[in-house]
């Protein structure tokens, strides 16, 4: 009993962990302009002070307002700075635009409850499907830009189920090949940049993704390669909040230059994920009737 109600929580409430998503990107200030923009506003200061009306305004606050405005502009751009190293890191923008579809086939290491193959089939930007075998169980699941479904026996789901519109948003994401970070303000998203982590001796910026519907992930990404190390998701659900954490390694290089994270572990509650991509195949033909749900 105790598997099944983890192996529910795996494949239900958060179903979609099995594509790789590498992080992405920034754009940093650069000094002559900030130097600039600093002295066209000492500049507007002694004029107001020169003002009799404007006396009583203290210059401290006035200076804390200015550099607080100067922060915020500066951490926006900054972060799509990282941004943009990120996607030269992942082999640049053309080549992961240039992408249209992925395959991977992979295994699952659910620990002491064994191990499942899995294969994802990914039409970019419109659908995403894997079909997993655990213990003589098929596990799939279905997202597209407009619906999505589920198979899910160890749910108690042997039929095909069509997932809820809240399911489908959180969903969606997994149809974006390397990742929602990539024009993410066309997508509607906002990003921020909310610091440095140095964990274990190892520096990584940590942007802060909102705007995608029922999850707000964090994303750590290396100054060093500028690829993502890992990615800390909280995701609501049907009422519940989840915190998951997900760690990239041992990244390759796809056919066509294509960058991506050979290795994740995914940290749920009580359990952890391995998981390990054995091949990817980058523009190979998919018919789009297998993303249908059966009748």
């Amino acid at each position: 009993m105790y598997k099944r109600r983890t192996l529910s929580r795996i494949f239900v409430v958060r179903p979609f962990y099995f594509l790789p998503i590498p992080g992405n990107y920034g754009i940093f200030m650069k000094g002559n302009f900030i130097t600039g923009n600093n002295f066209y506003v000492c500049h507007m200061i002694n004029i107001i002070y020169k003002n009799k009306y404007m006396k009583t305004l203290k210059l401290g606050s006035f200076l804390l307002l200015m550099g607080t405005i100067n922060v915020a502009t500066l951490r926006a751009q900054t972060a799509d700075e990282i941004v943009s190293k990120h996607i030269e890191a992942l082999g640049g923008k053309t080549v992961v635009s240039g992408i249209k579809s992925v395959v991977m086939e992979s295994t699952v290491d659910v620990g002491e409850m064994g191990q499942a193959t899995s294969t994802t089939y990914i039409i970019n930007g419109k659908a995403f499907k894997n079909e997993s075998d655990f213990n003589g169980m098929k596990i799939i699941q279905v997202v597209t830009d407009k619906s999505g479904w589920t198979v899910n026996p160890p749910a108690g789901q042997t039929t095909p189920v069509a997932l809820t519109d809240e399911q489908v948003k959180i969903g969606q994401t997994q149809t974006l090949v390397g990742g929602p970070l990539i024009d993410y303000a066309a997508k509607g998203y906002k990003l921020e940049l909310i610091g440095k982590d140095t964990t274990g001796g190892v520096t990584d910026y940590k942007l802060r993704l909102t705007g995608v519907t029922g999850v707000e992930p964090t994303y750590y990404i290396s100054a060093k390669t500028w690829l993502l190390d890992k990615e800390v998701d909280k995701v609501s659900a049907q009422g519940q909040e989840v915190e998951t954490t997900t760690r990239y390694s041992d990244y390759k290089k796809a056919e066509g230059g294509y960058v991506y994270a050979g290795t994740r572990s995914v940290v749920l509650p009580q359990l952890t994920l391995t998981i390990t991509n054995k091949k990817v195949e980058v523009n190979k033909e998919i018919d789009p009737k297998i993303f249908d749900m059966p009748k």
